[in-house]
């Protein structure tokens, strides 16, 4: 398979109409079209679902950038990949550039996965006809009837979610990080299954399997004993949780971040 790479600019964005109140997207868009990010696309076709196998099991963040079926991507994807980039560029910068940790990892797609759920609360009552909501709601509810959530209980998910879309965006990134995080240690069948039953009162428990964790641990679990929690990560976590819109602390600090004070004349820099 030979691959092309494109910049943000030579793609085409499908859906991005629906999004044009949602002001954090355009922020993202322009992260990754500011950093130069670049994404990788098969010369001629290619099959989606081996696209996906290979973007989901071989992808690297030191090897830019995400390998997409064709030179269109959907606009909630964009906003998905700016949120793995900024993480990874956070994330890096605080371990003094060493690799991410499984926790590491773990965080970045516990944001970037809640951001599709605030993208959902945002967009239900302003662009109900979006695509985005035309396959993420029914995937949804797919796998929240699954897990015994009447209709009447999802679409009292579903409101709530759009009455605060920040809140339900904090409860779940928290939930994706404390599942995952508890699972990765596990070596025993028996011990997952009671670590999963822990979280089953939480209100976004129905939508756990939505998220499709299997692939999350698999792809952060190492031979040898667990790795020790990243003392990075969880001060990420930590400062996520007690803020009052984790949104806005994520924005200030990852998207916008404030420019550095300009150095005086005859003052050293370090």
């Amino acid at each position: 398979m030979k691959l092309r790479s494109l910049t943000l600019d030579e793609l085409t964005i499908d859906d991005e109409r629906s999004f044009r109140h949602v002001a954090l997207y355009d922020d993202l868009k322009q992260v990754l079209r500011r950093d130069g990010y670049r994404f990788r696309v098969p010369e001629g076709e290619a099959s989606w679902d081996r696209v996906v196998f290979l973007n989901l099991t071989f992808w690297s963040q030191s090897e830019q950038g995400d390998l997409i079926a064709s030179d269109r991507l959907a606009a909630d994807v964009v906003a998905h990949v700016a949120w793995h980039h900024l993480a990874h560029r956070a994330l890096t910068a605080a371990s003094a550039g060493a690799p991410p940790s499984a926790e590491a990892l773990l965080l970045a797609e516990a944001i970037a996965s809640a951001f599709d759920l605030y993208l959902v609360g945002r967009l239900l009552g302003h662009a109900p006809n979006a695509e985005f909501l035309a396959t993420q709601v029914p995937a949804m509810a797919e796998a929240a009837e699954a897990a015994g959530l009447s209709d009447d209980g999802f679409e009292a998910l579903l409101e709530s979610v759009s009455a605060d879309p920040e809140r339900a965006f904090e409860d779940l990134r928290a939930l994706l990080f404390d599942v995952t995080t508890a699972l990765l240690p596990c070596d025993r069948l028996s011990r997952a299954a009671e670590v999963l039953s822990g979280f089953d009162a939480h209100r976004f428990a129905p939508l756990l399997h939505h998220y499709e964790l299997s692939n999350w641990i698999l792809s952060t679990r190492a031979p040898g004993p667990p790795p020790a929690p990243d003392p990075v990560a969880r001060a990420v976590d930590a400062a996520l949780r007690s803020a009052p819109v984790s949104l806005a602390w994520l924005e200030q600090r990852w998207v916008r971040p404030p420019a550095p004070l300009p150095v005086r004349a005859g003052t050293p820099s370090g």
